[in-house]
């Protein structure tokens, strides 16, 4: 039986060097990936566990300010008082099935004089303008169902774009600068609500358009990042098991 030429595992400084350096920043990014992937599962059972649930009265709950609003983020609650339709703030950048509108925010006097933000939903674009969609202007004393949100960018501060109150039209919801253009004369929560599904005169606005089920393709990027690390740790095994070189005596 022909035996091939004896090997030796022999690592050299640099390939040793860069290789460890990707290896363990895969295996680190593929670690953050876990976390992620985790922390999004949390977050999608806790919408869902808090959206679904019996909606029980703001004001009754909430006598004053609502004390932790991240805690509480996505209670289903229910208002009642008055819209302010003169009033209405318009959030950009929004689409719908790949038609593009924005979404209406509307200030909301509840019956115990405070007022809230409640963003009422989905409207095309070319039903910006108000007397569009002159049935969905509800007067009158109204009871809105809807979850409570909390207020700021919710992405990258680095890519955060900024509000232009000045032609009242908005990127996120900025609670203190809505009430200022707004100037409202009654106090503000610090949370206001996206309104439910129930449908609205004329159909527009369209509510529940809280975002409850958030993307989760986390583990693919698991697979991704420590099958890198696991092939380059091979590709450098391979590359330093070399043939042991013979000596003239041999």
């Amino acid at each position: 039986m022909i035996k091939g030429p004896a090997r030796q595992f022999k690592p050299t400084l640099w390939p040793t060097v860069f290789s460890l350096f990707v290896i363990i920043l895969a295996l680190c990014l593929g670690s953050w990936q876990i976390y992620r992937m985790g922390w999004k599962e949390d977050q999608i059972r806790l919408r869902t566990e808090r959206s679904t649930a019996e909606p029980f009265s703001f004001i009754e709950r909430y006598p004053g300010e609502v004390a932790d609003p991240k805690a509480d983020e996505f209670l289903n609650v229910w208002v009642e008082g008055e819209f302010q339709h003169d009033k209405e703030l318009y959030l950009g950048a929004r689409s719908l099935d790949r038609r593009l509108g924005l979404q209406v925010v509307t200030p909301f006097l509840m019956t115990d004089g405070r007022e809230i933000l409640i963003n009422r939903g989905f409207v095309l674009s070319e039903f910006k303008d108000p007397s569009t969609r002159k049935e969905a202007q509800i007067t009158g004393q109204v009871r809105i169902e809807g979850l409570l949100r909390v207020g700021g960018w919710k992405g990258y501060e680095f890519v955060r774009p900024e509000n232009d109150p000045i032609k009242n039209f908005w990127f996120y919801v900025d609670i203190e600068e809505m009430d200022r253009f707004a100037k409202l004369s009654n106090p503000v929560q610090s949370v206001y609500m996206d309104a439910g599904p129930m449908v609205n005169p004329g159909g527009y606005p369209l509510g529940g358009q809280t975002r409850i089920e958030l993307v989760n393709n986390h583990m693919t990027y698991v697979i991704t990042w420590y099958s890198m690390a696991l092939i380059l740790a091979v590709i450098y095994f391979i590359f330093h098991y070399r043939p042991v070189e013979k000596t003239e005596d041999e």
